[in-house]
């Protein structure tokens, strides 16, 4: 089984010096591929001086992490895709039960390992945990995270397990597959594209799991800081696209509650004095209007639409019932 190991860059290198080589060390058995999204730095002359063995394809124009890897993608031969993260730091053997899992399972089409926290490594990490959900109306949730509660690693997610949306931090995805779901839906540009490409992979029957066998450590924000105003406008703005496209049973309905908690959570930026973020959620609601009618487009070509969710509401259950961690759902 061929496995190819790819990491999207822009301006990045010092992150690449930082992470790849523990990516060359621990991944002999794959070809790695550093994916330029037209950087303005120095980060290919580097790979190019000290890791002659990583390959480069170099993508004409920053179209984001969607139509930055699905460009990219076209010209890689494998068996399995491995989107990494630039700033994952990966660990001996991770590979290895992958692999086992994927050649085990035919209806696996999607994988995650357990995705720690780099800068406090016995915590998962926010961008995947231990695998991801989604309740009744969007909202994204994983075992290990709910919202800003992080889990501690003890062992609890240690376990091979059905999830429903992979990371894209540290993604793997049989290449066969991502061709027959057309890859990314580049509307998206970043963050969220993930949970779409899941999604619509659920709807043809594809099964996605999570190994916690495998882990590796991610910075999370190194390239865009959940600090940054453009996350929450794109994380507001793409849950909403993926809804409207995927979600099974009365769509209005579904969205009209999520625009009312979504006003709910702009008031909390307000009380909070983060008007900039409170601005932001306005935008991703303005830039979802104007793409309404080719998101409808989209859902139309999507026939078999399955139930995505096992909780109604994430937001009910952890800021009203206070059920902060996984297991207490």
């Amino acid at each position: 089984m061929k496995i190819a190991v790819v990491i999207l860059n822009w301006n990045g290198q010092k992150l690449l010096e930082q992470f790849l080589p523990s990516v060359t060390t621990h991944s002999k058995n794959a070809d790695i591929y550093v994916v330029d999204n037209a950087s303005t730095d120095t980060s290919m002359a580097f790979v190019n001086a000290n890791y002659p063995e990583v390959k480069i394809i170099q993508n004409k124009e920053n179209g984001g992490f969607a139509k930055g890897y699905n460009e990219a993608l076209k010209k890689v031969d494998a068996d399995i895709f491995c989107l990494l993260n630039s700033d994952v730091e990966v660990t001996k053997n991770w590979l290895e039960p992958i692999v086992e899992a994927f050649k085990n399972n035919a209806e696996v089409a999607i994988m995650q390992p357990k995705l720690l926290d780099y800068k406090q490594k016995d915590y998962f990490e926010y961008a995947g945990a231990a695998g991801g959900f989604i309740d009744k109306f969007g909202y994204p949730y994983c075992r290990g995270r709910i919202f800003n509660t992080l889990e501690k690693d003890e062992g609890q997610y240690n376990d091979t397990h059905s999830i429903f949306w992979a990371s894209g931090a540290c993604l793997f995805v049989r290449s066969y597959v991502f061709k027959e779901l057309n890859g990314f839906d580049e509307s998206f540009f970043a963050h969220m594209e993930e949970i779409d490409l899941c999604w619509r992979a659920k709807n043809l029957g594809y099964k996605i799991i999570y190994t916690g066998r495998s882990q590796v450590y991610h910075v999370g924000g190194a390239t865009l800081a959940n600090s940054n105003p453009k996350k929450t406008f794109l994380n507001f703005r793409n849950s909403l696209f993926a809804l409207v496209k995927n979600a099974k049973g009365n769509v209005l309905f579904l969205v009209f509650i999520r625009l009312v908690l979504d006003g709910v959570a702009g008031i909390k930026f307000l009380v909070e004095f983060k008007f900039l973020h409170f601005l932001a959620i306005l935008k991703a609601h303005f830039s979802f209007y104007k793409h309404i009618f080719g998101l409808i487009k989209k859902r139309k070509t999507i026939t078999n639409k399955i139930k995505y969710y096992n909780k109604t509401s994430i937001v009910w259950l952890y800021f009203v019932n206070k059920k902060k961690f996984y297991k207490s759902l």
